[in-house]
């Protein structure tokens, strides 16, 4: 049973407040910041209490969302329905940020409205709130497919070579009394993270990938999708399929609506997509990667004549040359007491700086095409510099995004709607890899 539902900014600005019972006062708000911003942690725990009120809380888009109970209600369901709730807000109003909250208010008070009844969950599923959600979601940009200011944000090459633009991802649904006149879109999106350790010597140590497929549909008639993966798609590693390189994964698990007669032969999977945003399929691959890991690092690391550390980085990117990385950050724990830093970068876009509050070197490459090399140059002023202290560098973490890229090699063959969609429909597919947790040791 709730009691309260708010949701608050960063900075600790009510942006929603909903009471549901009158159970508690209004300055529950102000409690529940004070305990959050009271803690050294960075992750508050989940269940907080204050007197007989319990604080149940996630954190998505930045935003605090939070539920307050005085009955003895399982911690458990709350946070499944708060992480239902932000996933159906998404849906509406595009994306989860504290702009968009605000821009959209009235909707999601509505909303709040319709999915609890006096404290008591009725429903979170999109299509049944459809039917009787009237206010219109405001986006902060307008929506166009010539808006590519953001290519390959959201979207990959398509037969004809487009790319989806980057505010289509976000772009709310439609309400039933907007259906005819929507774009009949729908989007595919592959989507993986890798966690890799790679050794001093440059051996991969360890290797875990999690991949799920996620379908945002903005079809008003869709009755069945099928998507058609690798054929040579296997399961474990008692079968090999086709005649092509081995696309494989340890364990796979698919959304209980998908229909699977079609998979074992053929590797389709077929689907009856509802309007918003859902995970179709979900696997995982460990212990091994089909290719060389994406980044190698070379670092040399010495002491100079005047005392100070010297650190020589190489940093090589072993994707195909057509491909590229974006958004990587290199972090070098150093030495404690580091004081200063000089530095020589391999090209003008990069960045470092040496952050004392964290003990490390940070080093910024907007994007690094592959096959490609960089290096970076650190000398930094680190007093009573000892052999023992300079053993406190390393181990290096990278994190970066991979666009167009799958660790595992896994792609859609194809994208097929039943029926047929009158009129101008548009199917887009993305890959992208992100890093979990990528550590060289040095």
């Amino acid at each position: 049973m709730i009691s309260q539902l708010f949701i608050l900014s960063s900075k600790g600005d009510h942006l929603i407040y909903k009471d549901f019972r009158g159970e508690a006062g209004k300055d529950a708000v102000t409690v529940f910041y004070e305990k959050v911003t009271a803690l050294t942690g960075d992750q508050p725990p989940v269940v907080m209490s204050h007197k007989d009120l319990h604080f149940v809380h996630i954190r998505q888009g930045g935003l605090y969302w939070v539920v307050t109970t005085t009955a003895d209600a399982s911690p458990f369901t709350i946070v499944e329905f708060l992480n239902r709730l932000t996933t159906l807000i998404k849906d509406y109003c595009g994306s989860l940020s504290e702009k968009s909250v605000r821009m959209n208010f009235a909707l999601i008070y509505e909303l709040l409205d319709e999915v609890v009844d006096n404290g008591y969950i009725q429903t979170t599923s999109t299509d049944i709130l459809k039917n009787f959600i009237q206010t219109e979601a405001v986006s902060s940009k307008p929506f166009s497919l010539f808006d590519l200011s953001n290519v390959g944000l959201f979207g990959a090459e398509t037969q004809q070579s487009k790319v989806a633009p980057s505010a289509a991802a976000t772009r709310p649904i439609m309400s039933s009394r907007g259906e005819q006149g929507g774009k009949s879109e729908i989007f595919v999106d592959v989507v993986e993270r890798m966690s890799v350790v790679i050794g001093s010597n440059g051996v991969l140590m360890k290797v875990d990938v999690e991949g799920e497929i996620r379908v945002k549909c903005y079809m008003p008639s869709c009755l069945e999708m099928r998507i058609g993966l690798n054929e040579e798609f296997s399961i474990g590693k008692s079968q090999l399929r086709g005649y092509g390189a081995a696309v494989r994964v340890d364990e796979c698990s698919f959304h209980q609506a998908v229909k699977l007669d079609e998979f074992d032969q053929y590797r389709i999977l077929k689907v009856c997509p509802s309007q918003g945003e859902h995970v179709v399929m979900q696997y995982q691959l460990s212990d091994e990667l089909p290719s060389a890991p994406p980044f190698r690092l070379f670092p040399t690391i010495e002491r100079d004549n005047g005392g100070r550390l010297l650190m020589y980085l190489k940093l090589r990117c072993d994707l195909h040359p057509k491909s590229s990385a974006i958004n990587v950050s290199v972090t070098v724990p150093v030495p404690k007491g580091s004081l200063s830093l000089s530095q020589e970068l391999s090209s003008p876009d990069q960045t470092a700086e040496l952050r004392p509050q964290t003990r490390a070197v940070h080093w910024d490459i907007p994007r690094f095409p592959g096959g490609a090399q960089l290096s970076a140059l650190f000398k930094l002023e680190v007093p009573g510099l000892s052999s023992a202290s300079m053993m406190e560098v390393g181990p290096v973490g990278l994190s970066f995004e991979l666009p167009k890229y799958t660790c595992t090699g896994l792609q859609i063959r194809f994208l097929r709607l039943t029926p047929v969609q009158p009129g101008s429909s548009q199917r887009w597919v993305r890959y992208v890899t992100h890093s979990d947790s990528y550590t060289i040791r040095i």
